[in-house]
């Protein structure tokens, strides 16, 4: 293997996948060209989902995503967190049925975990950063990894 093979592996995984904190900024600063998608089911939708997602079970992902967003549209989808492979398979489909993807690594589970913005059935549940996965500075708030 030469740095060169290296470089091209991690530029094409980049261009695949993002992360909770820079969906988030997307969001934050109104430049955000995707849609984001929780393709869980409906019941963890209403336990938690990310504040800005579209709710698009992954079963529905066919029938809905043609009907509703053209050709062009860019998606970043997310599932449970690091040991489901469900925003994967979802990538996937949208890809082989023509549409820009990327994986939000982590998955709603990092982006609880981090103290971005959660919406549940009674409103805002948006928790306190965990320290071991966002830094988190003295006296609180939320602070960028600066990765």
């Amino acid at each position: 293997m030469t740095a060169a093979d290296a470089a091209h592996y991690f530029a094409t995984k980049l261009a695949f996948e993002t992360d909770p904190s820079d969906v988030h900024a997307a969001f934050e600063s109104a430049e955000a060209s995707f849609v984001l998608i929780d393709t869980r089911s409906a019941e963890a939708w209403r336990q938690g989902h990310a504040r800005p997602a579209t709710h698009i079970p992954r079963a529905d992902l066919a029938s809905r995503v043609p009907a509703e967003y053209p050709l062009g549209t860019e998606f970043v989808v997310y599932c449970w967190g690091p040991a489901c492979n469900g925003a994967t398979r979802s990538a996937l489909e949208l890809a082989t049925m023509g549409y820009a993807v990327k994986e939000m690594l982590g998955g709603f589970e990092y982006w609880a975990r981090e103290g971005l913005p959660v919406d549940g059935v009674g409103g805002d549940i948006t928790r306190a950063p965990d320290p071991l996965t966002a830094p988190v500075p003295v006296g609180g708030g939320r602070i960028d990894c600066d990765c």
